[in-house]
Protein backbone atom coordinates (compact mmCIF):
# COMPACT_ATOMS: atom_id res chain seq x y z
CA UNK A 1 0.00 0.00 0.00
CA UNK A 2 1.43 3.79 -1.24
CA UNK A 3 1.89 5.66 2.23
CA UNK A 4 2.26 9.60 2.18
CA UNK A 5 5.79 9.25 2.61
CA UNK A 6 5.88 7.75 -0.59
CA UNK A 7 4.33 10.54 -2.31
CA UNK A 8 7.75 12.54 -3.35
CA UNK A 9 6.75 16.34 -3.51
CA UNK A 10 8.91 16.55 -6.72
CA UNK A 11 7.24 13.69 -8.56
CA UNK A 12 3.57 15.25 -7.88
CA UNK A 13 5.20 18.59 -9.81
CA UNK A 14 6.66 16.67 -12.47
CA UNK A 15 3.38 14.62 -13.01
CA UNK A 16 1.18 17.89 -12.94
CA UNK A 17 3.55 19.90 -15.18
CA UNK A 18 3.30 16.96 -18.13
CA UNK A 19 -0.62 16.97 -17.97
CA UNK A 20 -0.60 20.73 -17.91
CA UNK A 21 2.42 21.16 -20.44
CA UNK A 22 1.24 17.70 -22.57
CA UNK A 23 4.77 16.28 -22.70
CA UNK A 24 7.93 15.55 -20.58
CA UNK A 25 9.90 17.80 -22.72
CA UNK A 26 7.99 21.17 -21.93
CA UNK A 27 7.67 20.05 -18.29
CA UNK A 28 11.16 20.02 -18.02
CA UNK A 29 11.06 23.70 -19.37
CA UNK A 30 9.15 24.44 -16.93
CA UNK A 31 10.33 22.86 -13.82
CA UNK A 32 13.77 24.03 -15.15
CA UNK A 33 15.02 20.69 -15.30
CA UNK A 34 16.42 18.07 -17.43
CA UNK A 35 14.27 15.73 -19.42
CA UNK A 36 15.86 12.86 -18.25
CA UNK A 37 15.28 13.95 -14.39
CA UNK A 38 11.57 14.59 -15.34
CA UNK A 39 11.00 11.20 -16.52
CA UNK A 40 13.17 9.69 -13.78
CA UNK A 41 10.57 11.43 -11.57
CA UNK A 42 7.23 10.23 -13.60
CA UNK A 43 8.60 6.38 -13.28
CA UNK A 44 9.07 6.67 -9.54
CA UNK A 45 5.88 8.06 -9.16
CA UNK A 46 4.06 4.90 -11.28
CA UNK A 47 5.77 2.08 -9.41
CA UNK A 48 4.99 3.98 -5.79
CA UNK A 49 1.19 4.16 -7.04
CA UNK A 50 1.68 0.24 -9.10
CA UNK A 51 -0.08 2.06 -11.50
CA UNK A 52 1.27 3.68 -15.35
CA UNK A 53 0.21 7.28 -15.72
CA UNK A 54 1.23 7.66 -19.05
CA UNK A 55 0.55 5.75 -22.20
CA UNK A 56 3.75 6.06 -24.48
CA UNK A 57 3.84 6.10 -28.49
CA UNK A 58 7.15 6.49 -29.63
CA UNK A 59 8.47 10.28 -28.39
CA UNK A 60 4.60 11.17 -27.49
CA UNK A 61 3.11 10.49 -24.46
CA UNK A 62 -0.98 10.82 -23.23
CA UNK A 63 -2.57 10.74 -19.77
CA UNK A 64 -3.68 7.36 -18.61
CA UNK A 65 -7.40 7.07 -17.14
CA UNK A 66 -6.17 6.70 -13.56
CA UNK A 67 -3.80 9.65 -14.79
CA UNK A 68 -6.59 12.33 -15.33
CA UNK A 69 -8.61 10.88 -12.29
CA UNK A 70 -5.73 11.53 -10.17
CA UNK A 71 -4.71 15.43 -11.70
CA UNK A 72 -7.23 16.71 -9.90
CA UNK A 73 -6.50 15.81 -6.77
CA UNK A 74 -2.70 16.86 -7.47
CA UNK A 75 -3.63 19.74 -8.77
CA UNK A 76 -5.31 20.96 -5.50
CA UNK A 77 -2.64 19.49 -2.96
CA UNK A 78 -0.12 21.63 -4.81
CA UNK A 79 -2.40 24.66 -4.85
CA UNK A 80 -2.86 24.15 -1.33
CA UNK A 81 1.47 23.96 -0.39
CA UNK A 82 1.95 26.59 -2.56
CA UNK A 83 -1.02 28.69 -0.76
CA UNK A 84 1.30 27.34 2.52
CA UNK A 85 4.41 29.20 1.57
CA UNK A 86 3.03 32.26 0.05
CA UNK A 87 1.38 32.70 3.80
CA UNK A 88 4.59 31.83 5.51
CA UNK A 89 6.38 34.31 3.64
CA UNK A 90 3.56 36.94 4.42
CA UNK A 91 3.86 35.71 7.99
CA UNK A 92 7.73 36.06 7.58
CA UNK A 93 7.74 39.50 6.52
CA UNK A 94 4.58 40.62 8.39
CA UNK A 95 2.52 41.56 5.32
CA UNK A 96 -0.46 41.76 5.25
CA UNK A 97 -3.13 38.38 4.41
CA UNK A 98 -4.78 38.49 1.26
CA UNK A 99 -8.02 38.71 1.27
CA UNK A 100 -9.45 34.94 -0.13
CA UNK A 101 -12.98 35.29 -1.17
CA UNK A 102 -14.69 32.27 -2.83
CA UNK A 103 -17.74 32.62 -4.59
CA UNK A 104 -19.86 30.62 -7.35
CA UNK A 105 -18.87 32.18 -11.12
CA UNK A 106 -22.44 34.09 -11.23
CA UNK A 107 -21.85 35.81 -8.02
CA UNK A 108 -17.82 36.01 -8.53
CA UNK A 109 -17.93 37.75 -12.30
CA UNK A 110 -21.62 39.38 -11.49
CA UNK A 111 -21.77 40.65 -8.41
CA UNK A 112 -18.26 41.08 -6.52
CA UNK A 113 -15.94 43.07 -8.55
CA UNK A 114 -18.80 45.83 -8.06
CA UNK A 115 -18.83 45.51 -4.17
CA UNK A 116 -14.99 45.75 -4.39
CA UNK A 117 -14.26 48.44 -6.46
CA UNK A 118 -16.65 50.65 -3.90
CA UNK A 119 -13.53 49.72 -1.25
CA UNK A 120 -10.17 51.07 -0.31
CA UNK A 121 -8.16 48.27 -0.83
CA UNK A 122 -5.70 47.52 1.06
CA UNK A 123 -4.88 43.66 0.77
CA UNK A 124 -4.18 41.71 -2.14
CA UNK A 125 -7.13 39.98 -3.20
CA UNK A 126 -7.78 36.79 -4.14
CA UNK A 127 -11.00 35.02 -5.23
CA UNK A 128 -11.77 31.52 -6.34
CA UNK A 129 -14.67 30.56 -8.63
CA UNK A 130 -16.00 27.34 -7.49
CA UNK A 131 -19.56 25.25 -7.80
CA UNK A 132 -22.08 25.90 -4.93
CA UNK A 133 -21.04 23.54 -2.50
CA UNK A 134 -17.31 23.44 -3.41
CA UNK A 135 -17.50 27.57 -2.14
CA UNK A 136 -19.38 26.74 1.50
CA UNK A 137 -16.31 24.35 1.66
CA UNK A 138 -13.66 26.46 1.26
CA UNK A 139 -14.83 28.62 4.35
CA UNK A 140 -15.38 25.74 6.10
CA UNK A 141 -12.08 24.95 5.63
CA UNK A 142 -10.87 28.45 6.60
CA UNK A 143 -9.92 28.72 2.85
CA UNK A 144 -12.01 31.33 2.03
CA UNK A 145 -12.51 34.43 4.56
CA UNK A 146 -15.73 35.10 2.97
CA UNK A 147 -18.05 33.18 0.31
CA UNK A 148 -20.67 34.28 -1.66
CA UNK A 149 -23.24 31.52 -2.51
CA UNK A 150 -26.78 30.48 -3.79
CA UNK A 151 -28.82 28.87 -1.32
CA UNK A 152 -29.31 26.14 0.54
CA UNK A 153 -27.09 27.10 3.30
CA UNK A 154 -27.72 24.96 6.15
CA UNK A 155 -24.19 23.78 6.84
CA UNK A 156 -23.68 24.29 11.05
CA UNK A 157 -19.80 25.64 11.04
CA UNK A 158 -20.70 28.65 8.90
CA UNK A 159 -22.26 31.65 10.02
CA UNK A 160 -24.93 33.25 7.44
CA UNK A 161 -24.71 37.08 7.51
CA UNK A 162 -27.45 37.92 4.91
CA UNK A 163 -29.45 36.77 2.10
CA UNK A 164 -30.27 38.11 -0.90
CA UNK A 165 -33.56 37.69 -2.79
CA UNK A 166 -34.27 38.79 -6.74
CA UNK A 167 -36.09 37.46 -9.41
CA UNK A 168 -35.57 35.57 -12.37
CA UNK A 169 -35.55 36.90 -15.60
CA UNK A 170 -35.66 35.70 -19.36
CA UNK A 171 -32.62 35.61 -21.71
CA UNK A 172 -33.55 36.04 -25.83
CA UNK A 173 -31.22 36.54 -28.44
CA UNK A 174 -31.55 40.22 -29.56
CA UNK A 175 -33.40 39.68 -33.03
CA UNK A 176 -36.20 37.24 -31.01
CA UNK A 177 -39.50 38.55 -31.39
CA UNK A 178 -40.06 38.40 -27.67
CA UNK A 179 -37.17 40.20 -27.25
CA UNK A 180 -39.06 43.22 -27.89
CA UNK A 181 -41.66 42.44 -25.40
CA UNK A 182 -41.75 44.72 -21.76
CA UNK A 183 -42.19 41.11 -19.61
CA UNK A 184 -43.12 37.18 -20.68
CA UNK A 185 -44.80 34.51 -19.06
CA UNK A 186 -43.58 31.18 -18.74
CA UNK A 187 -46.17 30.38 -21.23
CA UNK A 188 -44.42 32.15 -24.02
CA UNK A 189 -41.70 29.76 -23.71
CA UNK A 190 -43.77 26.85 -24.44
CA UNK A 191 -41.95 24.71 -27.11
CA UNK A 192 -38.84 26.79 -27.09
CA UNK A 193 -35.47 24.83 -26.59
CA UNK A 194 -34.59 25.79 -23.28
CA UNK A 195 -30.98 26.51 -22.22
CA UNK A 196 -30.91 25.18 -18.71
CA UNK A 197 -28.54 24.88 -15.45
CA UNK A 198 -27.17 21.09 -15.33
CA UNK A 199 -27.56 21.19 -11.17
CA UNK A 200 -31.34 19.98 -11.01
CA UNK A 201 -30.77 20.54 -7.02
CA UNK A 202 -31.20 24.62 -7.32
CA UNK A 203 -32.63 27.24 -9.56
CA UNK A 204 -33.49 24.74 -12.17
CA UNK A 205 -35.72 22.52 -10.00
CA UNK A 206 -37.18 25.30 -9.12
CA UNK A 207 -38.09 26.69 -12.74
CA UNK A 208 -39.24 23.52 -13.64
CA UNK A 209 -41.64 23.32 -10.81
CA UNK A 210 -42.96 26.46 -11.99
CA UNK A 211 -42.70 25.07 -15.89
CA UNK A 212 -44.89 22.22 -15.18
CA UNK A 213 -47.03 23.62 -12.67
CA UNK A 214 -48.45 25.72 -15.40
CA UNK A 215 -48.09 22.59 -18.03
CA UNK A 216 -45.05 24.46 -20.43
CA UNK A 217 -43.24 22.32 -21.75
CA UNK A 218 -40.36 22.76 -23.78
CA UNK A 219 -38.73 21.37 -26.93
CA UNK A 220 -35.62 20.22 -25.74
CA UNK A 221 -32.69 20.92 -23.85
CA UNK A 222 -29.33 22.24 -23.43
CA UNK A 223 -27.89 21.68 -20.17
CA UNK A 224 -24.28 23.76 -19.01
CA UNK A 225 -23.17 24.52 -15.47
CA UNK A 226 -22.06 27.94 -16.33
CA UNK A 227 -24.78 30.73 -16.42
CA UNK A 228 -21.63 32.65 -19.19
CA UNK A 229 -22.61 29.30 -21.05
CA UNK A 230 -25.95 30.17 -21.14
CA UNK A 231 -26.02 33.70 -22.16
CA UNK A 232 -23.80 32.58 -25.09
CA UNK A 233 -25.64 29.62 -26.39
CA UNK A 234 -28.84 32.04 -26.26
CA UNK A 235 -26.63 34.96 -28.37
CA UNK A 236 -25.75 32.29 -31.20
CA UNK A 237 -29.45 31.35 -31.27
CA UNK A 238 -29.66 27.81 -29.61
CA UNK A 239 -32.98 28.84 -27.31
CA UNK A 240 -33.92 30.77 -24.39
CA UNK A 241 -32.88 31.33 -20.88
CA UNK A 242 -34.54 31.06 -17.90
CA UNK A 243 -31.53 32.59 -15.74
CA UNK A 244 -30.42 33.88 -12.38
CA UNK A 245 -30.55 37.78 -12.34
CA UNK A 246 -26.79 38.77 -11.26
CA UNK A 247 -25.27 36.95 -14.69
CA UNK A 248 -28.36 38.71 -16.23
CA UNK A 249 -27.71 42.35 -15.43
CA UNK A 250 -24.13 41.80 -14.10
CA UNK A 251 -22.49 40.26 -17.21
CA UNK A 252 -24.87 42.23 -19.39
CA UNK A 253 -23.78 40.24 -22.95
CA UNK A 254 -23.88 42.09 -26.38
CA UNK A 255 -26.87 40.23 -28.69
CA UNK A 256 -29.18 39.03 -25.91
CA UNK A 257 -31.89 41.35 -24.31
CA UNK A 258 -32.86 40.30 -20.32
CA UNK A 259 -36.64 40.72 -20.42
CA UNK A 260 -38.60 40.55 -16.49
CA UNK A 261 -40.58 37.34 -16.01
CA UNK A 262 -44.06 37.89 -15.25
CA UNK A 263 -43.88 34.76 -12.46
CA UNK A 264 -41.60 35.71 -9.69
CA UNK A 265 -38.91 32.66 -9.47
CA UNK A 266 -36.53 33.97 -6.41
CA UNK A 267 -33.37 33.40 -7.02
CA UNK A 268 -31.30 33.13 -3.43
CA UNK A 269 -28.03 33.85 -2.18
CA UNK A 270 -25.72 34.29 0.83
CA UNK A 271 -22.75 35.77 1.98
CA UNK A 272 -21.12 33.32 4.77
CA UNK A 273 -17.95 32.85 6.51
CA UNK A 274 -15.92 30.29 8.47
CA UNK A 275 -18.15 29.84 12.30
CA UNK A 276 -16.41 31.93 14.94
CA UNK A 277 -13.81 32.94 13.10
CA UNK A 278 -12.63 36.62 13.56
CA UNK A 279 -12.66 38.52 10.32
CA UNK A 280 -10.33 40.96 8.76
CA UNK A 281 -11.43 43.89 8.47
CA UNK A 282 -11.72 44.12 5.02
CA UNK A 283 -13.51 41.17 4.80
CA UNK A 284 -16.13 42.89 7.23
CA UNK A 285 -16.38 45.53 5.15
CA UNK A 286 -17.28 43.59 2.37
CA UNK A 287 -20.44 42.48 3.29
CA UNK A 288 -21.54 45.58 3.95
CA UNK A 289 -20.17 46.42 0.41
CA UNK A 290 -22.11 43.54 -1.50
CA UNK A 291 -25.28 44.27 0.17
CA UNK A 292 -25.25 47.64 -1.14
CA UNK A 293 -23.65 46.61 -4.90
CA UNK A 294 -26.92 44.10 -4.72
CA UNK A 295 -28.98 46.27 -3.88
CA UNK A 296 -28.06 48.93 -6.85
CA UNK A 297 -27.54 45.84 -9.47
CA UNK A 298 -30.50 43.81 -8.56
CA UNK A 299 -34.43 44.86 -9.19
CA UNK A 300 -36.51 44.45 -6.30
CA UNK A 301 -33.57 43.33 -4.53
CA UNK A 302 -34.62 42.07 -0.83
CA UNK A 303 -32.04 41.56 1.92
CA UNK A 304 -33.16 38.93 4.40
CA UNK A 305 -31.78 37.79 7.94
CA UNK A 306 -30.41 34.79 8.18
CA UNK A 307 -32.69 34.03 10.83
CA UNK A 308 -35.00 33.72 7.95
CA UNK A 309 -33.06 30.89 6.36
CA UNK A 310 -35.15 28.02 7.23
CA UNK A 311 -38.39 30.04 6.16
CA UNK A 312 -37.11 30.66 2.97
CA UNK A 313 -36.32 26.64 2.56
CA UNK A 314 -39.36 25.54 3.80
CA UNK A 315 -41.05 27.60 1.21
CA UNK A 316 -38.75 26.53 -1.79
CA UNK A 317 -39.53 22.68 -0.61
CA UNK A 318 -43.07 23.28 -0.60
CA UNK A 319 -45.16 22.50 -3.64
CA UNK A 320 -46.94 25.74 -3.81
Amino acid sequence: MTTLHDLDLKQLEAFAAVISTGSVTAAAKALNRSQPAVTRLIKELEQSLGYLLFIRNGPRIHPSEEALQLHQYVQKALQSLQQIRLRAEEIGHQQHRPLSIAATPALAAGLLPQALATLDLQNKVQIISESAEQTAHAVITGEADIGLCSLPLEHHAMDLHWIGQSRCVVALRHDDPLAKEPQLTLTCLAGRRLIAPLNPLRLRGRFEKALKKLKVAPHEMIETNSSANILACVRAGLGVAILEPVTAWGIPLEGVTIVPLEEDIPYFFGVITQQNRQLPVAAQALIGALEDAAAALLPAFQRLTAAEHPRVMRWLNSDE
